[in-house]
């Protein structure tokens, strides 16, 4: 199978930039999440504030959201007759980025502010008997929590990757534009190209795999 997708991607070299539209839309997306995501975590684990239950709600709420339907959001966002229509993103990798950002965000937060409510609380006591100030205790909370803020990057990237629905909507699925390996599968299976579908499938796993291993090398380093 291995040498299939080598051979089937030296006689299509467009697929190299199905493969590069993935990775680049997939790690962006991922990486503006994990910022917002992680950064809003950490003082939402620290601290009991009004609406706290509110907003956790709402985050397992979207954690499970069609990914049709933020494309369909974003998509009469960008439309021309949507609020950001002059800008013209549709049918852009930059909205696929968007949309898939948005799905993102709320998977890494939500499984961050799990992970960090376990275990924050002692981090923090320690933190504050030693004189520590609001921004080196919010430092020590990341280093020490690193690997459970890298197992919530990991599964934002797992959703982001692996999208399908949204990425077509707001995409077009554009050959040599917008087209991911997702959609190509999604496009060739229709087609009756199995055999592609199938190669593509096992490069998406590849891929996966490759950015996973280094993930969790990346963790296993602390």
């Amino acid at each position: 199978m291995i040498n299939d997708a080598i051979g089937f991607l030296s006689q299509h070299k467009d697929i190299l930039k199905v493969v590069w539209m993935s990775l680049l839309v997939s790690v962006s997306s991922t990486f503006i999440a994990a910022i917002v995501a992680l950064i809003c975590a950490v003082p939402t684990a620290l601290k009991n504030f009004r609406g706290k239950k509110v907003i956790l709600r709402i985050t397992n709420t979207l954690m499970s959201l069609p990914p049709v339907l933020m494309g369909l959001i974003v998509y009469l966002m960008l439309s021309k007759e949507g609020p950001l229509g002059n800008l013209e993103l549709l049918f852009t990798p930059l909205a696929m980025i968007i949309s898939q950002t948005l799905l993102v965000l709320p998977i890494i937060f939500g499984i961050a502010v799990t992970s960090l409510s376990k275990n924050v609380g002692e981090i923090q006591a320690t933190c504050i008997s030693l004189g520590a100030g609001k921004r080196d205790t919010y430092i020590t909370i990341i280093k020490e929590t690193k690997t459970q803020m890298l197992s919530s990057i990991t599964a934002g990237f797992g959703r982001a990757i692996s999208e399908v629905g949204a990425v077509m909507m707001v995409g077009g699925n554009i050959q040599g534009e917008t087209r991911v390996m997702t959609t190509y599968i999604a496009l060739e299976t229709g087609k009756g190209n199995f055999q592609e579908s199938i190669t593509i499938g096992i490069i998406l796993l590849a891929v996966s795999f490759i950015v996973n291993y280094f993930l969790h090398r990346f963790q296993e380093a602390r």
